[in-house]
């Protein structure tokens, strides 16, 4: 397997970081359009025991053509998106055109509906790429979208309650929570997303999808449906609302349940800033001309905010990303069961120098190319996680090492 990771943001650095630990693949590029960034992923990830298989490249992820030259250049295998969704379909194009198998971590973008965009959908997450489903097919290319932690390791445990816990399902929804406190060199608690703040921005103003059977996909308004949920291993209670994510988007293709959400625990502060931003127009991606240059007002909050990736050292605390399953069991009773994973800041900086937040995206893609270079998962088509086999998924995620990958998930009764 050769694989090419397009960005080296702090996903993509810690993509080259877990997969050094690893022997399934011969050679991986770490490109990105700022070439620094991307060496500095191969520097790390060469230190982290990779030495020989990491080369470091320059691309433009908004082109097709750059993408499959540069595959094309190194004989890759698999191309893994590890950049903004604004630029999925440029790297997807590229890769099928290079005759690439293709991953990402989120999809192809939304548009709201024109006339209701707070009751139907309009052009949901993913459609772009599920369009394109058949060419596919026919070429006999897998791309597997939607496998980060979320999307990716939620649907990995949907596939796994529907086929081992539950004989029907009432709801598949995603919980993901955090306590998470980054702070300034004085020790002041400062507000710094532990995401692409881009992305964020996307997911959380845009109308949340909801899924239900018999009715289909709906929308309703940002931070709607509030629910305090109890997160695991100390994170304690943290107040959930609806959010965009593909979840919603990918888990019913692929397995039975009345209803399909996705709430995330964003606190009053991040949402009352979200909410400030798009007051002032501050999330907007169409440029604005500003004493004679345009500039991306979106581009702007990403740039004055703290970068993700550097973050980690000022960090402390957990997070969480789960399943919260209910419906009843394969005895025929009522259950209700929370399928979870959670990354200790400490821990992931201490042991890959990676925070928490970019750290859990990473590990899933990692896992799932490992699986499809020993043939454990196979496929063609625009497929989700959920068209595989869970079981193989959760046992090297979670197994001890140097066979698993020693990143315990748990599972608890509610």
């Amino acid at each position: 397997m050769r694989i090419l990771v397009v960005g080296a943001g702090g996903v993509g650095d810690a993509v080259a970081r877990i997969a050094a630990r690893r022997s399934f693949f011969e050679l991986m590029v770490i490109a990105d359009y700022d070439l620094a960034k991307a060496q500095a992923s191969v520097v790390a990830a060469e230190a982290a025991g990779g030495t020989g298989r990491f080369v470091a490249a320059f691309v433009d992820a908004s082109s097709a053509d750059s993408v499959a030259a540069l595959a094309r250049e190194h004989g890759i295998t698999h191309v893994l998106n590890a950049v903004d969704p604004r630029f999925v379909m440029g790297i997807f194009d590229g890769a099928f055109a290079a005759g690439a198998d293709y991953l990402d971590m989120a999809m192809s973008l939304s548009h709201p509906h024109a006339e209701r965009p707070y009751g139907e959908v309009g052009v949901k997450l993913g459609d772009e790429q599920f369009a394109k489903a058949d060419e596919w097919v026919a070429a006999g290319r897998l791309a597997l979208v939607g496998m980060g932690v979320e999307p990716g390791l939620s649907d990995v445990f949907a596939r796994y309650a529907a086929d081992h816990l539950f004989s029907e399902i009432d709801e598949l929804g995603t919980r993901d929570g955090a306590n998470l406190v980054v702070t300034n060199e004085a020790g002041e608690e400062i507000f710094a997303p532990s995401f692409s703040i881009w992305t964020t921005i996307e997911e959380c103003l845009n109308p949340p999808v909801i899924f239900e059977a018999g009715k289909g996909w709906f929308t309703t308004p940002p931070f709607s449906e509030p629910e305090v949920f109890d997160f695991p291993e100390g994170i304690g209670p943290v107040e959930c609302v609806n959010v965009e994510h593909e979840e919603v988007l990918l888990m019913p293709r692929w397995v039975d349940a009345k209803r399909v959400t996705f709430k995330y625990g964003l606190g009053d502060e991040f949402i009352g800033v979200l909410k400030t931003l798009h007051a002032l127009g501050l999330d907007r991606t169409a440029p604005v001309k500003v004493k004679g240059v345009e500039v991306s007002p979106r581009d702007v909050v990403a740039a004055v905010l703290p970068d993700p990736a550097t973050i980690g050292p000022r960090m402390t605390g957990k997070t969480c990303a789960g399943l919260y399953v209910t419906g009843k069991g394969k005895d025929g009773h009522p259950r209700r069961t929370y399928l979870y994973h959670v990354v200790d800041n400490q821990w992931a900086m201490a042991n890959y120098g990676a925070q928490c937040v970019v750290w859990q995206t990473a590990i899933n893609p990692v896992v799932a190319l490992e699986l499809l270079a020993t043939g454990v998962w196979k496929g063609s088509g625009v497929l989700g996680p959920e068209a595989f086999d869970a079981v193989p998924f959760l046992e090297l995620l979670g197994g001890s090492a140097p066979v698993g990958y020693d990143s315990a998930w748990g599972m608890e009764e509610k």
